[in-house]
């Protein structure tokens, strides 16, 4: 496991009970950009079982933070819900990932579009001060099926912008458009129905989608990353691949936990 550092657990927190967060130690020798994912997992029958979980935390914090849902049959979250403080997580040395602000072409608005725990990478870039200095606005949607998987509103609503250091430019440009698709809320509806009425832009008050000023990171299910991609394809936004700085990208780490 020379690729891995060993954490120390520091709080569990159960959202619900299909969510959790869990928060450790974290390595002083442990570099990674807001936005990226790491591998992280336990010892199994004395061997490591690891995942790919986006960092929650921000780069410049003290400790790591994982956002996780609870999978009863999976080989890795079966187990990792029980985790408690004290016990040991294993945590990848060489954290990586496509979510990254300046690897699209330059914008005025910054979508951050996260389906259930796919929220877990756009905490640690709503946390960034250089993403507010870089884009007019920063827009959070999360969708969900339903309004108790609406995890982090306090810190979203609240926290951030009490924040010393750039509380200020959360409050002037950080919008939190929160979304069910199975139960009542003030907004229903999947993203991609959301953004393609123009429901979405008109309910927080931006323009119509432009190429020349909205960019876009997605991360969430296969099929919410498919069919959202598709969905910018046909409005003629491009993906950045291999190098290729374009209108949007995706974190395609998504494997079964």
């Amino acid at each position: 496991m020379a690729q891995t550092h060993t954490e120390k657990v520091i709080d569990v927190h159960h959202w619900s009970n299909t969510l959790f967060t869990i928060k450790t130690t974290r390595d002083p020798n442990l570099r990674f950009r807001n936005g990226e994912f790491t591998m992280v997992g336990m010892e199994v029958d004395g061997k490591p079982l690891l995942r790919a979980y986006s960092i929650a935390s921000s780069n410049y914090e003290d400790h790591l933070e994982f956002y996780s849902i609870k999978v009863q049959d999976g080989p890795l979250t079966s187990k990792l819900q029980h985790i408690k403080v004290d016990d040991e997580l294993l945590v990848s040395k060489k954290p990586t990932g496509t979510l990254l602000w300046d690897h699209m072409k330059p914008g005025k608005h910054l979508y951050l579009l996260g389906t259930g725990t796919g929220l877990a990478p756009f905490l640690s870039i709503i946390k960034d001060p250089e993403v507010y200095e870089n884009f007019e606005r920063v827009i959070l949607v999360h969708g969900c099926r339903r309004v108790e998987e609406l995890t982090y509103q306090a810190l979203i609503t609240k926290e951030l912008g009490e924040n010393e250091y750039f509380g200020e430019m959360v409050r002037s440009k950080l919008i939190y458009y929160p979304a069910t698709t199975r139960e009542d809320f003030k907004t229903q509806g999947r993203i991609t129905a959301l953004m393609e009425s123009g429901k979405m832009t008109h309910d927080i008050g931006l323009p119509d989608f432009s190429i020349e000023n909205d960019r876009f990171m997605l991360c969430g299910s296969v099929n919410m990353l498919k069919s959202t991609s598709e969905l910018l394809d046909k409005m003629g936004f491009r993906e950045t691949r291999k190098g290729e700085f374009n209108e949007y990208v995706v974190e395609r780490a998504f494997v079964v936990r």
